[in-house]
């Protein structure tokens, strides 16, 4: 093929393609024809609208909790407001031991504090006590707990 041949070819290709692309876009009717060879368009700048600012509403997280009957330690810690987590119970139990004798046994009216300022390093090792603890029994406190507490 000739020069003049190739640049008739590729003209064609590339009105084929413009017609192909207004008709898909409306731009055009399907009885709407070019009357010149189309020249190749500079590519269209397409502003990118900013994306919005999202403010994530954060709520205030519990400090304390006050029991209630049949509330225990385990349960409460499962409440999607206090942790979600059920195995980080040891970290209330420590945060209150002015109030709680025995993590087995809690009484309704005790305000007990909600820790949130514990390290990971408290976290995994409160998770690991509750993993490891061994049967909920109300009367003498757990050794694992005692060991837990450091004492």
């Amino acid at each position: 093929m000739s020069k003049a041949s190739d640049k008739i070819n590729n003209g064609l290709k590339l009105t084929t393609i413009l017609a192909a692309a207004a008709l898909a876009t409306g731009c055009i009717s399907a009885k709407s024809t070019p009357t010149a060879p189309a020249e190749p368009a500079e590519p269209a700048v397409v502003e990118q609208p900013e994306a919005p600012v999202v403010t994530e509403v954060v709520e205030p997280q519990l400090t304390s909790w006050t029991v209630v009957e049949g509330n225990n330690l385990w349960g409460i810690a499962c409440k999607e407001e206090v942790y979600n987590v059920p195995e980080k119970w040891p970290l209330i139990y420590k945060a209150n031991l002015d109030q709680i004798t025995d993590a087995d046994l809690i009484y309704p009216g005790q305000v007990l504090d909600i820790p949130r300022d514990s390290s990971q390093s408290d976290i995994d090792s409160a998770i690991n006590h509750a993993k490891t603890r061994g049967a909920w029994s109300v009367g003498p406190v757990e050794a694992t707990d005692t060991a837990y507490l450091g004492g």
